[in-house]
């Protein structure tokens, strides 16, 4: 096993298109981008390939146990799996993913959104090691290209269960709901698989990322899985030296429109709207609460609450809430308090993952968390939706990816069903260059 990378070194360059440095790379084994809008949701930017160190499997005791080695230290990117953080509520479960997977970069370029900077981070042993790391990330950026937008990669999509079984699952949750056994569950639908012959999910992250930035995109291959996600949304993030932790949850959704006018009455209207607030809330206090395990007590506290944020293709209504960590409190500790979010899971957490089993299949990448360890004791962590997980089978790629929605007791399952498609719409059209029978016919009046 590798030790501690001890020796850090940086070097300074001007701003190069961090797309254009992931396309150079390409998506071979180990090559990662975890790439920003560098809107006011995501101000950094990574790409790196080549990691060191790797760790793939199962985690018998505390998922995140294996963080705690200090071998895994800034530079470290991981991947938890829903399945994995739910286990205490719905007990062992097929594996349809690892349970986490790591890997170390000592070679990495930052992209620094706001100032317009690019470092070359090199990290090793020796003085000499990291000097060698810094060297080969200079030489990626070096090896920037305009990125092409491939063909549509995909051969199916299809829906692993037909629409009616959403709608009858929605309205068994609403029942419940009703009876008082638990107050919301994010309840998702899946659809799988495979890419052409000759397609690989690098493909998918390029033509996601044309027009459609978010500010947690990824891309991530490890051996024969590879992830891409266009997600939306902030988990955690640990500022190291100040202490502070933030998450952003995501609750309400709206499809945009391209009438300037409509689409800010959509937005108004989402703002507005009882049912996406009360949703919001829910999750809200669900954690201000998982935050207060990580915390100093009298610090959390709730920052900004019913935002809209607007992305490419929707509305969504975000709250922020903060925290002040506990002395001592690390990466692994935060994500053992917190994992999986709270956003889609549901209220009371325990009791909505235990529901969430009795109508899904097993999740595995999907709802979980991808994190990078920063320096300083660091962690920026994003919800795995808007994600789709690859695995090779016989040199052709397959595919799984789901789009769920919050249930609560006014919840119509025709509406709930039209929100997953929304969801999906922008991996539809990046796999199949198709969108959904929902989403054509909203185009129509005016949506894209």
């Amino acid at each position: 096993m590798n030790g501690a990378l001890t020796h850090v070194v940086v070097r300074d360059h001007p701003w190069t298109d961090p797309l254009a440095v992931a396309a150079g790379i390409g998506g071979a084994d180990g090559a990662l981008a975890l790439l920003s809008d560098g809107g006011p949701g995501g101000r950094w930017s990574h790409v790196a390939a080549r990691p060191d160190r790797v760790h793939v499997g199962g985690v018998e005791a505390d998922l995140f146990d294996p963080l705690r080695d200090p071998a895994w230290s800034a530079g470290t990117v991981g991947l938890a799996a829903y399945d994995a953080g739910a286990r205490p509520a719905t007990g062992e479960r097929p594996l349809v993913w690892p349970d986490l997977i790591l890997a170390r970069y000592p070679a990495m370029l930052s992209f620094d959104h706001h100032q317009r900077r690019v470092r070359a981070v090199g990290r090793g042993a020796t003085a000499g090691q990291a000097e060698a790391a810094a060297a080969q990330a200079s030489q990626w950026r070096a090896a920037a290209v305009t990125p092409a937008t491939p063909d549509a990669p995909a051969e199916t999509f299809e829906a692993e269960a037909p629409d009616q079984a959403y709608r009858d699952c929605v309205a068994e949750v609403v029942a419940r709901i009703a009876a008082g056994e638990l107050f919301q569950a994010n309840i998702a639908r899946a659809w799988g698989g495979a890419l052409k012959p000759k397609a690989d999910p690098f493909d998918v992250f390029l033509r996601l990322q044309q027009g459609r930035a978010s500010p947690y995109g990824a891309f991530w291959r490890i051996g024969d899985r590879a992830l891409v996600s266009n997600s939306p949304e902030l988990f955690l993030a640990l500022d190291g030296e100040a202490r502070r932790i933030e998450a952003r949850p995501i609750k309400g959704t709206r499809a945009r429109s391209a009438d300037p006018l409509e689409d800010a009455a959509l937005a108004a209207a989402l703002q507005a709207s009882a049912k996406d607030r009360a949703e919001n809330l829910m999750i809200v206090d669900l954690m201000r609460n998982d935050l207060a395990r990580a915390s100093r007590v009298g610090s959390v506290a709730v920052e900004r609450l019913f935002a809209i944020e607007s992305h490419p293709t929707v509305h969504h209504l975000v709250s922020t809430v903060v925290g002040r960590a506990e002395p001592g409190v690390t990466p692994a500790d935060l994500l053992e308090a917190t994992f999986p979010p709270g956003s889609i899971t549901g209220a009371p957490k325990h009791q909505a993952m235990k529901v969430i089993a009795e109508y899904e299949p097993p999740r595995g990448a999907w709802c979980g968390s991808l994190f990078i360890l920063e320096d300083g004791g660091g962690l920026t962590a994003s919800v795995l939706i808007r994600t789709a997980a690859f695995e090779r089978r016989d040199e052709c790629w397959t595919f799984r990816t789901l789009a769920g929605a919050g249930i609560v007791a006014d919840s119509d399952p025709q509406s709930e069903l039209a929100e997953t498609e929304t969801k999906i719409a922008a991996l539809r059209q990046a796999l199949t260059g198709q969108q959904s029978v929902q989403a054509i016919c909203v185009t129509s009046r005016g949506f894209r």
